[in-house]
């Protein structure tokens, strides 16, 4: 069975809901989840809704520092 690897590109002015990360991802939802909730991804939320908002730049940004750079040992 062929896996898919090419990510689909992440626009960095566009809002995502946090199953659109999990998908973008590749991962769970509860990671997604456990992402938010550790500070690793952000996130806002409007005062009185549950909707969660993430920029496509939050996920730039999460994935940026995630990465070690080449030749980096440190």
């Amino acid at each position: 069975m062929a896996h898919h690897t090419q990510r689909p590109p992440i626009v960095a002015s566009r809002v995502y809901s946090r199953d659109e990360v999990a998908e973008i991802l590749d991962v769970s939802l509860s990671t997604v989840k456990r992402l938010l909730a550790s500070g690793a991804l952000r996130s806002s939320q409007p005062p009185g809704t549950r909707r969660v908002f993430i920029t496509g730049q939050a996920i730039l940004d999460m994935l940026a520092r995630s990465e070690t750079p080449p030749g980096d040992s440190a």
